[in-house]
């Protein structure tokens, strides 16, 4: 049993972790922390590592649960971050197999954050036809008795993590970057990804 935090398109070792275990918690009374991967996931562009950012809607002065952060629409981020990642997956062996399934994500403004990480989380486990139901706190708990990996939402000074090389588009320009968000691994391995997720020789 694992405690994770719903993240936005999430990094591969979440679900390298999610790949080994039998039951997925989600935590949902946190405080939302910013520079974390619960609104952002980073990808490979012809730049090499790029940022994909989903804006909030701020408070000021006022901590908020995650549960209750609502998405700011005003620039049209969904639309941005579908032409980004057309634009960075394209000639990837798998992006036209996953697209029309990613479509309604991107097409449909979800109010909350949350929401919108639970969607790409069911996305996820289609993709990788893994049925493993999630659970939800319901209060919040600094310490807990099981496996706590909370941790892994956070984006700043992450823990390096020694997965496994694949195939990347753009490696001849910029090498092998590990622990991109997901979409890049599926985009890349298409149906052979729980088995590279599985294989994976990761302590947590």
């Amino acid at each position: 049993m694992i405690l994770l935090q719903p993240t936005y398109f999430s990094p591969i070792i979440q679900y390298v972790a999610i790949a080994k275990s039998k039951q997925v918690i989600f935590e949902f009374e946190d405080n939302f922390q910013k520079q974390t991967y619960r609104n952002r996931c980073y990808i490979y562009s012809s730049n090499g590592k790029q940022l994909l950012n989903v804006p909030i809607q701020h408070t000021k002065n006022i901590k908020q649960k995650t549960k209750d952060v609502k998405i700011d629409y005003k620039d049209d981020w969904n639309k941005l971050h579908l032409k980004t990642l057309q634009t960075a997956y394209n000639s990837s062996p798998f992006f036209e197999f996953y697209i029309d399934d990613l479509l309604p994500i991107f097409n449909k403004q979800t109010i909350f954050l949350i929401d919108l990480n639970l969607k790409c989380h069911e996305f996820v486990m289609d993709a990788l036809q893994l049925q493993l139901p999630f659970e939800k706190t319901t209060e919040y708990q600094k310490e807990i008795d099981y496996l706590d990996l909370r941790k892994l939402a956070i984006a700043k000074g992450e823990n390096i993590f020694q997965l496994e090389r694949y195939f990347q588009v753009f490696e001849q320009n910029h090498g092998f970057i590990s622990n991109l968000s997901i979409l890049d691994l599926l985009f890349m391995e298409g149906p052979n990804t729980l088995n590279y997720l599985e294989s994976q020789n990761i302590k947590f």
